[in-house]
């Protein structure tokens, strides 16, 4: 049989793009200056340096990183690219407004002291109204079984304070995700709420809760609304435990987004694993009693329920690890043989980054079509969308999310130079 090379469905554009971004990620000394020149693109207040006002570093960011990471400024280019991802193979995309701001404390004042209802429509134009139009414009841009990434911090400094207190969204954002929830719903998307800080998190969960409760009640069993959670976090399996319990009780439908961590550098060093084998461990354990509907050694059923009560579940894998999707794609296959009840779920990896683990995944899919016996996994691409300066601000914080995953990027640089050689033996007809 001959050698299967899943990486040989990307463009040569994106394996070279990759191989240049991959080498300066794994190496610390290129990483360190890039952060900091990214860090300056992205919050610099002169024009000569905002990709938005300069064309010509717009021109160069727009071709290269933008490029690589980003979905497009307009449906136009939107279209192209997820129409392009899903032309090599990958069933949909989860797709992201790129907004988004932080809460310091001199804003927090400013929030405190801001009361009455000029205060409160000042706040609902100026940022509610905005963020709910750029969220719903990207539930209208996408297509049914694609997701939607919500990430409260987009909607403004009261939406911050009023997560960082656990206090309900105000009624006008309250109505604003209403309004994206049921859009959502009745185009057959479904969104992902993004995960937070520790300080924010808790804030987050009960809102999806809640939301989770209102939208993911149907005959279907689908959800609507995922919540996310961070398996580096010794206190998410409590967390997800306790939300499974609700879900079953309740009787809607419990959507899981599953990530390692993304709140390395900034959440309290005692709420997260020991070691990343540690957080490695926690998250294949809590993704296999998933996939298994069945309790394990890390996620416990709450006092009070079985461990044969398991309530209805919808699960995103997000994640870049190699090694656990090919653990999860064994147990799905196993399921297959055997004719075990399997969950919905789908397998996501950041657009430009580990596609030597989503390229793997989709010709899994592809050589397995028509097999009764194998699982199809389901591949998804996650993108942003927005101008290049408000991408430029995502862009950093995933790069400053990954720049500890020296050995990942590592390996994704040497899958690169590895198919870029295979294509050069291919083209003087040296290939084996």
């Amino acid at each position: 049989m001959p050698k299967s090379h899943p990486l040989s469905i990307l463009p040569l554009g994106s394996v070279l793009r990759s191989l240049a971004t991959t080498s300066i990620s794994s190496s610390p000394i290129l990483l360190r200056p890039s952060l900091a020149i990214m860090a300056t693109l992205a919050h610099s207040q002169s024009p000569f340096l905002s990709p938005d006002t300069n064309p010509i570093l717009r021109f160069f960011l727009k071709k290269t990183f933008y490029k690589q990471f980003c979905a497009g400024e307009n449906p136009g280019e939107i279209n192209r690219t997820m129409d392009g991802l899903r032309n090599l193979g990958f069933k949909g995309v989860v797709l992201n407004y790129a907004r988004e701001i932080s809460l310091d404390d001199k804003i927090e004042s400013k929030i405190s002291s801001a009361i009455g209802s000029k205060a409160e429509e000042a706040f609902k134009q100026d940022e509610i109204s905005p963020w709910a139009k750029g969220t719903m414009e990207t539930v209208r841009l996408v297509t049914s079984d694609d997701f939607v990434a919500v990430k409260f911090t987009g909607a403004g400094r009261q939406a911050l304070n009023a997560l960082r207190y656990q206090q309900d969204p105000s009624p006008a954002l309250k109505k604003a995700i209403d309004s994206i929830c049921e859009l959502a719903t009745s185009r057959g998307v479904r969104l992902l709420f993004d995960a937070e800080n520790a300080a924010l998190q808790p804030g987050i969960d009960a809102w999806t809760l809640e939301y989770m409760r209102k939208y993911n009640k149907n005959e279907q069993g689908k959800a609507i609304v995922y919540g996310t959670y961070q398996a580096y976090l010794k206190g998410a399996p409590a967390v997800l435990a306790s939300h499974m319990a609700t879900a079953r009780k309740e009787g809607f439908t419990l959507g899981v987004k599953l990530v390692r961590g993304a709140y390395l550098g900034s959440d309290p060093r005692h709420l997260i694993h020991d070691t990343k084998a540690d957080t490695d461990n926690a998250y294949d354990s809590i993704s296999e009693s998933l996939v298994r509907r069945s309790y394990g050694t890390i996620l416990k059923p709450v006092a009070g329920e079985s461990d044969e009560e398991f309530p209805h579940i919808n699960v995103v894998l997000a994640q870049h690890n190699q090694t656990s999707v090919r653990k999860i794609q064994s147990i799905r296959n196993s399921q297959i043989e055997t004719g075990e009840e399997q969950i919905d779920l789908v397998h996501a990896q950041l657009q430009g980054m580990a596609d030597e683990v989503s390229c793997e995944l989709v010709h899994a899919g592809k050589s397995g079509n028509g097999d009764k016996n194998i699982d199809i996994p389901q591949a998804y691409k996650y993108l942003v969308w927005g101008t290049t300066g408000e991408c430029m601000k995502y862009l950093l914080r995933r790069a400053q999310e990954n720049k500890d995953a020296v050995q990942r990027t590592r390996e994704g640089r040497h899958a690169m130079a590895g198919e870029l050689a295979r294509r050069l033996k291919k083209s003087i007809g040296m290939e084996s």
